[in-house]
């Protein structure tokens, strides 16, 4: 009896080492190994840690998790269970979620779509454009739908859709990569398929940019047409000032410094980096990107492009 138990503890232990094993080979498919808590390295070079920016993250991120183990073969339970534990800082934990959703709804865009938005938290722009390129062929041909935001806005009026935040998403992972003529394309798309003004402010942005990089500056002064001062936005205030900034309505001065936006919001301070760069002053464009790179928001979109723009342009 007693060599019996041995064997089936020994049974049990090699069982425990090979589900490990293999749980450290799948990670190891979605995401380089990192220390324990860590989520990402920097283009800098920087170890990440969790940060999250969420006011009460805590108690959604429990019920998310509890619908979930109640019935985690719904789909919709699955996406909200990635999406609140990115909202508290653990990314690398989201893409096992939605990798796990994926393997049960292969054919569901939005599990592509936000595991793609999680890569680009981590700086994996190329699974991240796998997973957004795979969105796409998904959603061809098919009715787009409301996209619920995790953070409602003061309207409760979600202004994204499926559709729009994957070709948005898609063109940023190009973007950050400095494929600016894969990009092109995809923002383009996404200016024509805008149905509301948060959408057509946001994209804009993004294509301006682009093209201005691309040495396109007449072409990118023409898309400017159809944003004016007067537009209901609802949550893209930053991305209309840029725009408003970039038609030369509004002067650089006035969004950044202390009373300036750009003081707590890295997209903004990003864009004015930008028109800085482009215009020839690459000596502000990098005390701008430095002043971003000392905050602590490293997901943002706006960190994110700083860091992969100072890496490249500045970076000894």
């Amino acid at each position: 009896m007693k060599s019996v138990s041995v064997l089936f503890l020994l049974a049990i232990a090699a069982i425990s080492a090979c589900n490990s094993s293999r749980q450290n080979n799948d990670s190891k498919e979605l995401f380089p190994a990192l220390p324990d808590s860590a989520q990402a390295i920097s283009l800098m070079g920087d170890t990440l840690y969790p940060s999250s920016p969420y006011a009460n993250g805590s108690s959604k991120y429990d019920t998310a998790k509890m619908n979930y183990q109640a019935s985690p073969d719904n789909v919709d339970n699955i996406i909200w269970y990635g999406r609140w534990t990115a909202y508290k800082g653990d990314f690398r934990e989201a893409i096992r979620i939605y990798t796990e959703g994926i393997s049960k709804f292969p054919q569901d865009a939005r599990l592509y779509r936000h595991r793609g938005h999680r890569y680009i938290s981590i700086r994996e722009f190329d699974r991240a454009i796998a997973d957004f390129e795979k969105a796409a062929s998904l959603i061809e041909g098919k009715k787009d739908e409301i996209e619920p935001d995790g953070q409602p806005n003061a309207f409760n009026i979600p202004i994204g859709s499926l559709h729009s935040n994957i070709w948005y998403h898609l063109g940023l992972a190009y973007y950050l990569k400095n494929d600016l003529a894969k990009a092109l394309p995809v923002y383009e798309r996404a200016v024509r398929e805008s149905n509301n003004d948060d959408k057509l402010t946001s994209t804009t942005h993004w294509l301006y940019m682009t093209l201005r990089l691309l040495g396109k500056k007449e072409e990118a002064e023409k898309i400017l047409e159809p944003i004016q001062p007067a537009m209901n936005i609802i949550e893209n205030k930053a991305y209309h000032q840029l725009c408003l900034l970039y038609k030369g309505l509004l002067p650089a001065d006035s969004l950044t410094g202390e009373t300036g936006s750009a003081s707590s919001n890295d997209a903004v301070a990003y864009g004015v980096a930008n028109w800085y760069y482009y215009n020839g002053n690459h000596e502000k464009a990098k005390a701008l990107y430095e002043q971003i790179l000392k905050g602590k928001i490293w997901a943002s979109f706006g960190y994110i492009a700083a860091e992969a723009d100072y890496v490249r342009r500045f970076r000894k």
